[in-house]
């Protein structure tokens, strides 16, 4: 068995746990795993052993991986900051887009998302702390925002990731993710589509869960730590998504 198995089973078995102690979880929480920096190899041991969902934040890199691994059952999600010389290659080669926070990226994604590939499945990205250094709108801006992202044929509305502040205060975490789990609830019962909360990482996952979670993006808890050092110039918000 390879460590990115055991560590899978690890993680899947903490999930369950995390669910069981939920009042507000339905059936399921979905793990993606957030590839970015690991190689093509490291995301084909994680499907083997029955991981779907993988998240990339940097396009090129992701590419390659995708052409490599074309022939696996995989579920592609961006999660990365959006520009809009990029918006073609993430609509022509990912399944669902977590980081929209502009209307304007999400009509070139429509307009060139291809013809014989379904509707792209479409998390609004909600910066839920009002911090400057990371992407997303704020929570004021959803539900208008959300009505114009409904009305554009091509894309579906799923819900809404968010990256709270990273802090030591359980308390502070619980805040942000309630919000959160508020926004939600009420998008939710706007627009049938509307099924998935992105948030908690491998430091945070636990709580997030508890508080309504249905998607965990976990990177360094499955692969360990980054295979390789994250440019200078790297987003705080492109570090902060795992």
């Amino acid at each position: 068995m390879t460590n990115i198995k055991k560590r899978l089973i690890s993680i899947k078995n903490t999930i369950y746990l995390a669910q069981s102690s939920s009042a507000k979880q339905g059936d399921s929480v979905t793990l993606l795993a957030v590839s970015k920096t690991w190689s093509a190899e490291n995301i084909h041991q994680a499907n083997q052993a029955g991981q779907r969902h993988f998240g990339e934040n940097y396009l090129q890199e992701a590419l390659k991986k995708i052409t490599l691994l074309q022939d696996l059952d995989i579920e592609w999600h961006f999660i990365g900051p959006i520009q809009s010389n990029k918006t073609k290659e993430i609509a022509a080669h990912f399944d669902w887009v977590q980081s929209l926070d502009r209307a304007k990226i999400a009509q070139r994604l429509a307009k060139q998302r291809p013809e014989n590939k379904p509707d792209l499945n479409i998390c609004i990205q909600v910066n839920i702390d009002d911090e400057s250094s990371k992407s997303g709108i704020t929570p004021s801006e959803l539900f208008s925002f959300a009505h114009q992202i409904s009305q554009i044929n091509g894309l579906v509305l799923r819900g809404l990731m968010i990256i709270p502040t990273k802090t030591g205060h359980e308390e502070q975490q619980r805040i942000a993710f309630k919000k959160a789990y508020s926004l939600f609830e009420q998008l939710a019962n706007q627009y049938p589509t509307v099924d998935t909360l992105s948030m908690g990482m491998s430091a945070d996952m636990i709580l997030a869960i508890e508080e309504g979670s249905t998607m965990v993006r976990i990177g360094t808890a499955l692969f360990g730590q980054r295979a390789k050092p994250i440019n200078n110039n790297t987003k705080l918000s492109e570090l902060n998504n795992e």
